[in-house]
């Protein structure tokens, strides 16, 4: 979320990948590299539903699905997978709450919107954090995600819980 003006720092430009519901955080982050560096264990994010996903995902790409995604487990692995591999915002009919609360302390922006039938894999998306306005530039359609509340949004804007509350510990300090 970088960009020249504050504004422009809320835009998120990618391609969409779209997958269906009940995408859980084994599919994410399989169990079986769970003991591997957080690197290595992204190149196998999403494997079991779609085997090129890892290797095609670029910085700013983001992630459409449908409701339970990132039910199961607990691991913020399942987060950590997206973000190395450059996921810029995931949009799901529904989130499993800990998938949800994982994404925003970790930085990655986590979005319900009510039906993304209109998205397609490969769609270029424009994404306005600040709005939670999805605009389908292959399409020249627009959705509307569920906007976020200002203080989940400081936390997206200084990079994750953690920045969030250092910046806020330093001021009192």
């Amino acid at each position: 979320m970088s960009g020249a003006s504050n504004k422009e720092a809320n835009i998120i430009r990618g391609r969409a990948f779209v997958f269906g519901d009940g995408i859980d955080t084994d599919v994410l982050a399989p169990g079986a590299y769970m003991k591997r560096p957080i690197e290595e264990l992204a190149q196998h994010c999403l494997e079991a539903i779609d085997p090129s996903f890892a290797g095609s995902i670029r910085k700013g790409d983001m992630v459409f699905a449908g409701r339970g995604f990132g039910m199961g487990s607990s691991r913020e692995q399942a987060v950590q997978a997206l973000k190395i591999l450059g996921c810029g915002a995931v949009f799901a009919e529904g989130f499993a709450r800990i998938f949800f609360r994982n994404a925003i302390n970790l930085g990655l922006p986590a979005i319900t919107i009510a039906n993304r039938s209109d998205i397609e894999t490969g769609d270029q998306i424009e994404f306005d954090l600040s709005t939670a306005r999805i605009k389908n530039l292959s399409k020249h359609s627009t959705m509307q995600g569920e906007p976020l509340p200002p203080f989940l949004l400081e936390i997206l804007a200084d990079g994750g819980l953690m920045e969030n509350l250092a910046k806020r510990f330093s001021h009192h300090a």
